[in-house]
């Protein structure tokens, strides 16, 4: 299964910047579209490993729990 970079703009508005076979390629393209960022930014850069982009669009729009501090 391939990482994609997607890029988060408020609102939830999703798009797919990249596709890597291997999360060292993504991560790195990752941190560098988040160094062009402007400072004050609110868009996010996520990195996420799924079978396919409609997967991971899934995923990064699920809101999760905060866990509970010291249950690891």
């Amino acid at each position: 299964m391939p990482y994609y970079v997607f890029s988060i703009q408020p609102g939830a508005q999703l798009e797919q910047r990249a596709e890597f076979p291997a999360f060292a390629a993504a991560s790195a393209h990752a941190k560098a579209l988040r160094a062009t960022l402007p400072p004050k930014s609110l868009a996010r850069v996520k990195v996420v490993f799924a079978e396919h982009p409609a997967q991971a669009e899934d995923l990064l729009l699920q809101v999760r729990e905060p866990q509970p501090p010291g249950d690891e």
